[in-house]
């Protein structure tokens, strides 16, 4: 079992998430009268469909997705298929997209960041540390080189500016791969203490977080992992992975930001809509007063 799943002290945090994902979500469709399905996995993450017209999602809140129609590049972002769609959700004349799905955190990323005020508010700003409000590239392609002359083509969540994000809600952890791949990255050992990243049997933990500190390196950018409060357990894979960054400015570069801190500086109606949909509360902590309220609710 990986060093860095998503259990830490016998507590699945990962598992604990998606329940309430899955317990908010039907409330939130349910009252909300919105068009979705349910997957057949225990227990189920709801998925949403667009509305007749094309120009509603039930899996983001309007102002963002009305942004998103808008934005050509945003709107090839919700073109991406939902890889498990076959075996996990019922079929549709619509083919699944990956962000129909209440459990994605690039759906997140997007609600937070296409709404319109977000990159003008001067806290949110200075919680990135970016200087200006650049026009979010979502799925941006880095540049990781690698030790034969060639690069690997990294997908990185999102850039903004000289900050390159990647974002977490319940997924299990950050990948792992095998040691021979790891090793294949031209700027591996000059960046990472090696010996000391976490590994196991399979190899390296965490390749995500590898791939991307060395595409931040290879870009001179800062890099910011996302994640949930409620996931102390990828929080620690992160930390682990950052104390082995050799390069001090690097690694100064690299930062966590928890959905609750950035959602303290987001604008109000963002902020009602995280908390409601996704049990985002502002602060550092999650809401345990309304997530216990949810689940006595469905007891």
């Amino acid at each position: 079992m990986s060093a860095f799943n998503d259990r830490l002290g016998g507590v699945s945090y990962g598992g604990e998430l998606r329940r309430e994902l899955s317990l908010r979500n039907q409330q939130y469709a349910k009252r909300l009268q919105l068009l979705n399905r349910e997957s057949y996995g225990d227990p189920p993450s709801i998925c949403y469909l667009p509305s007749e017209d094309g120009m509603r999602h039930g899996n983001f809140l309007r102002e963002s997705y009305c942004a998103i129609l808008r934005n050509a590049s945003w709107r090839k972002r919700l073109l991406k298929a939902h890889t498990q769609a076959r075996s996990a959700l019922p079929r549709e004349e619509r083919a699944w997209k990956e962000l129909d799905s209440s459990n994605s955190s690039d759906a997140l990323l997007m609600n937070i960041f296409c709404f319109p005020g977000t990159l003008r508010n001067r806290r949110v700003l200075d919680l990135l540390g970016v200087e200006a409000s650049f026009v979010p590239e979502f799925g941006f392609r880095a540049r990781v080189p690698l030790a034969n002359g060639r690069v690997d083509r990294t997908e990185v969540d999102m850039r903004l500016g000289e900050l390159l994000v990647e974002s977490k809600l319940t997924e299990s952890d950050f990948q792992c791969r095998e040691v021979a791949l790891v090793d294949s990255y031209r700027d591996f050992a000059d960046v990472f203490e090696c010996r000391k990243l976490p590994r196991d049997a399979r190899g390296f933990l965490s390749y995500q977080l590898i791939r991307n500190v060395l595409a931040a390196h290879n870009g001179h950018c800062s890099f910011c992992v996302m994640l949930d409060a409620r996931r102390p357990d990828l929080r620690e894979a992160w930390f682990a992975v950052m104390s082995c960054i050799r390069i001090v400015d690097l690694r100064l570069r690299c930062k966590v930001l928890t959905w609750q801190e950035l959602a303290e500086a987001l604008p109000g109606k963002l902020q009602r809509f995280l908390q409601e949909k996704y049990g985002i509360a502002s602060g550092n902590n999650p809401s345990t007063v309304l997530r216990d309220e949810l689940f006595a609710a469905n007891v």
